[in-house]
């Protein structure tokens, strides 16, 4: 998983609530046995629809998904990060994600930023305004802002996930940051207990 510190491009309105999973990715997609090639799945059902955001060439290789309130409900598929990832999406601005679906972004790397209602708003209104809109989001200091509309404000986030997104750190960084402690455990343990193969 790469670092983040700060995200800064163009962003992408999907002005619609309630987005799940699902909608996200189709279930017809989650054949696939590895974490890429999903992209082309995502949003896959609506993409059929000539104007439908991801289909406008003014929208293409923007970096930032700025959706409704409510993104990301219903399963717990991490498919439908990959797909944003996949995609080309570094991180979503929403007033409010489903708990799994942003748990599952802050495992794999794409920055969910919840915002209030009304600054959720003002972006989604400004990047259609204005698609070269460029969106800045700093991590370490908690903030997204769109300097040429004059929107700033604060996201919230854990410590521990501002570390671990910070320093590019999944499940298994964090596991290796206490290799030595494991070897010596495994060096230390009886031979006739089951051990690490290696």
């Amino acid at each position: 998983m790469k670092p983040i510190t700060v995200i800064q491009g163009r962003a992408v309105p999907l002005d619609r609530s309630d987005v799940d999973t699902d909608q996200i990715i189709p279930s017809d997609w989650l054949k696939r046995v590895e974490r890429t090639g999903f992209g082309a799945g995502l949003f896959s059902e609506w993409r059929d629809e000539r104007d439908f955001v991801l289909n406008r060439p003014e929208h293409a290789g923007a970096i930032v998904l700025v959706a409704g309130p409510n993104f990301g409900t219903g399963s717990s598929r991490e498919h439908a990060v990959w797909a944003l990832m996949d995609y080309g999406f570094e991180a979503v601005i929403s007033p409010r994600f489903g708990d799994i679906f942003r748990t599952n972004c802050t495992k794999a790397g794409l920055l969910p930023v919840q915002v209030d209602a009304t600054t959720g708003e003002q972006l989604l209104q400004a990047v259609q305004h204005d698609p070269d809109l460029e969106i800045v989001i700093d991590l370490a200091r908690s903030t997204v802002s769109a300097p040429a509309a004059g929107i700033e404000a604060t996201f919230p986030l854990d410590e521990f996930t501002r570390h671990r997104l910070l320093n590019g750190l999944d499940d298994i960084g964090l596991t290796l940051q206490h290799e030595s402690d494991v070897a010596g455990f495994e060096t230390d343990r009886p031979a006739w207990m089951p051990a690490l193969g290696g």
